[in-house]
């Protein structure tokens, strides 16, 4: 049998695990360094087990073949009986391997920054946005995550032009991630006196949270601006100049904060949520670097996508990316919306495993 390419990754695998064993034999009393050595060999482990037991089998099996031709028919049948089954194991630990060789998302266990703001409908874009608010809200609650607004703009009504929160809890990203883009609603507006159905949008976008250690902004590429706090309505909140505009020059991207009753306060907030945007951007730019396709089966994420239908009339919830539809909205609305994750994930993860897979071709 020729050396195929997982081989050739197994073989990459243990070249890196034997790298790391000698430095780290060999880094003296650079305590820092053999700690940053060890950490990084103790998370190669398992794939490089899973790397030795590949070539274990695959070594047996190209032993068995070469009794294959064995002139001794007993000793023939018995090579024959252990190539099907080694050919099976080899198989199985190989789907395995390649699993592990998916790259894993760094940004999944992160806590994060959702940003929903209501598109085209006017009040009731802003009144389903308020409704998507307490979805994300109930949602994050049954898994006993912590919910914290850091931005809010309402509108008289009940409805939210815009709101930034934290959602912090394990994991929260890796389930969360998938909900950006445009999310539609078709329903009968209760101002509608003629009973038309209206569609509108609202635009959500997910972000993970970040530390200042992760993404570096100098003070020169932001311009900070104070201003009044002011509440629905127009009227001021505080007498003092506490709210934060925070503008970044390079790309001009604006971020705002006013909830909080401290200028601080206020500024660390806006500096959270640029820092998660511009996070954001650089890690979907190097991510499409390296597997420019392999988001294709759900979607890329891009705000301007619309991902979701919610139709009242029908009691429906579509998701098209996945072409995925639950009849149950009341539930959706009440955060049970794990019936869209969970595919939405496994396509996700099916995917990129393909891409594995086509390497080895």
């Amino acid at each position: 049998m020729s050396k195929n390419n997982l081989l050739e990754k197994v073989e990459a695998i243990e070249e890196k695990f034997s790298e790391l064993s000698n430095a780290l034999e060999s880094v003296g009393d650079d305590y820092q360094k053999a700690g940053e050595l060890a950490k990084e060999r103790s998370d190669l482990e398992t794939i490089f087990n899973k790397a030795n037991e590949y070539r274990e089998i695959y070594n047996q099996l190209e032993e068995s073949r070469l009794l294959l031709d064995s002139e001794d028919e007993e000793m023939r049948q018995l090579a024959e009986m252990e190539v099907l089954e080694l050919e099976s194991q080899l198989e199985e630990v190989g789907e395995e391997f390649k699993k592990m060789l998916v790259p894993k998302d760094p940004r999944d266990k992160r806590n994060v920054i959702v940003e929903i703001r209501a598109g085209a409908g006017g009040d009731e874009a802003a009144l389903f946005a308020s409704e998507l608010f307490r979805l994300y809200s109930r949602y994050a609650e049954k898994r006993r995550w912590k919910v914290e607004v850091l931005s809010l703009n309402e509108i008289g009504i009940g409805g939210i032009k815009e709101i930034s929160f934290t959602i912090k809890g394990d994991g929260a990203y890796s389930r969360l991630k998938f909900e950006s883009g445009v999310h539609r609603v078709q329903r009968i507006p209760v101002t509608e006196s003629s009973g038309r159905i209206h569609t509108s949008t609202v635009t959500v976008a997910v972000l993970a949270e970040v530390e200042e250690f992760d993404i570096d902004i100098p003070s020169s590429d932001i311009r900070i601006d104070v201003y009044k706090s002011a509440g629905a309505g127009g009227q001021s909140v505080q007498k003092n100049s506490t709210a934060v505009r925070i503008t970044h020059l390079p790309s001009g991207m604006v971020v705002s904060c006013q909830d909080e009753r401290s200028q601080l306060q206020n500024k660390l907030r806006a500096m959270s949520i640029l820092r998660a945007r511009l996070y954001e951007i650089e890690e979907d730019k190097r991510q499409s670097e390296q597997d420019a396709d392999r988001r294709s089966q759900v979607g890329s994420g891009e705000r301007s996508e619309k991902i979701r239908t919610y139709n009242f009339p029908q009691n429906r919830v579509t998701d098209h990316r996945i072409n995925t539809s639950s009849f149950n909205l009341p539930a959706v609305m009440d955060g049970e919306i794990d019936l869209f994750v969970d595919e939405l994930t496994l396509r996700y993860e099916s995917d990129r495993l393909a891409a594995v897979g086509e390497d080895e071709d």
